[in-house]
């Protein structure tokens, strides 16, 4: 059986317009039901595989979706960090089951121009950016002429870009007071508070040791997000101060473990001496010593409203931005 090359060849073998084939093998109800399937049989007895590139230059789109991790206030971050490789995957997975590839890019902002140099590219049909670091001015500006954005992060009155993201103060708070609920008097937070998500984690924190009467005793250290640099810190932080604090609410999960390392390698024992919870949930928490306590954003549905979200973006519709409830997930870390 002769191998057909094109629409054309195929169109012609069937008796029908190119355009009858496009649609056909496109699935559109356009076409009857019949001619649909008998189409689909002969490009399947030629052995004929549309060419996706061709139809995409036809429709003008890429087929592909870009995933951006801006990284302004975080330079030394990569993608290997837990927490992206897991949002990777996931995002990867809900993309691949709706037809698209994705295209993923590294940024550290040098000017404000990087996402419209992106965006003009055409590289993409749409983006998600992962993580607003410092850069949500930016975000606005691009997300008010360019609908198929959608950000996973915090959300903020009178933000203009559409984002994904659990409640950070919210989250924050039921870390702090998980704490206090477990004799924590003295607690330290930290992470860094340029990075909005983390600003707003430190404001739930406190707000719930305000609620208790602890207005005084919470100390921030601004610790890196990448545990080789939030490592040292974090040590010297322990070794240097007079009050070692009860409890530790660290933003991100990969903080907290930097920072059962310090506490071990200063002979404390957690959660004897100190209580550890994270941020993000993770699932490599389940695998420290001790299994880590953290605040669960629930990764993998935020990954499906984020790919959801966008499609219905490219497809017209407007979509606000969802914040999700943080879950407390309690182990032996506190």
């Amino acid at each position: 059986m002769s191998r057909i090359k094109n629409i054309k060849e195929l169109a012609e073998l069937a008796g029908v317009s190119t355009g009858t084939v496009s649609r056909a093998l496109a699935g559109s109800e356009l076409i009857s039901k019949k001619t649909r399937e008998r189409i689909r049989a002969l490009a399947d007895e030629h052995d004929f595989r549309p060419n996706a590139m061709a139809r995409n230059l036809r429709i003008q789109r890429t087929g592909a979706i870009g995933v951006l991790i801006p990284l302004g206030h975080e330079t030394g971050q990569h993608i290997s960090d837990p927490f992206f490789i897991t949002m990777l995957g996931l995002l990867a997975d809900a993309l691949t089951e709706r037809g698209y590839d994705l295209v993923l890019s590294r940024v550290i902002p040098t000017d404000n121009g990087w996402l419209e140099r992106f965006v003009d590219s055409g590289r993409a049909d749409g983006l998600i950016v992962i993580g607003q670091s410092d850069q949500s001015e930016t975000l606005d500006r691009v997300a008010a002429r360019y609908r198929p954005l959608v950000v996973w992060g915090g959300r903020v009155e009178g933000q203009v870009h559409c984002s994904v993201g659990s409640d950070n103060r919210k989250g924050g708070y039921l870390a702090a007071k998980h704490l206090i609920e477990r004799g924590c008097r003295r607690i330290a937070f930290f992470g860094d508070p340029k990075a909005l998500e983390i600003a707003q984690r430190l404001e739930g924190s406190h707000q719930a040791m305000a609620e208790a009467g602890l207005s005084g005793q919470l100390t921030v250290l601004p610790a890196h997000l990448v545990a080789e640099a939030a490592h040292p810190d974090i040590a010297q932080f322990l070794g240097s101060t007079v009050y070692r604090p009860h409890g530790i609410v660290a933003a991100s999960d990969v903080i907290a473990m930097s920072t059962l390392r310090a506490l071990s390698e200063f002979g404390l024992s957690v959660p004897g001496d100190v209580r550890v919870i994270g941020y993000d949930g993770l699932a490599i928490c389940e695998q420290t010593v001790p299994r880590l306590s953290t605040i669960s954003q629930d990764l993998t549905t935020g990954a499906q409203h984020l790919v959801d979200m966008l499609l219905r973006r490219i497809a017209g519709e407007d979509t606000a931005s969802i914040v999700m409830e943080p879950q407390l997930v309690v182990r032996m870390s506190t």
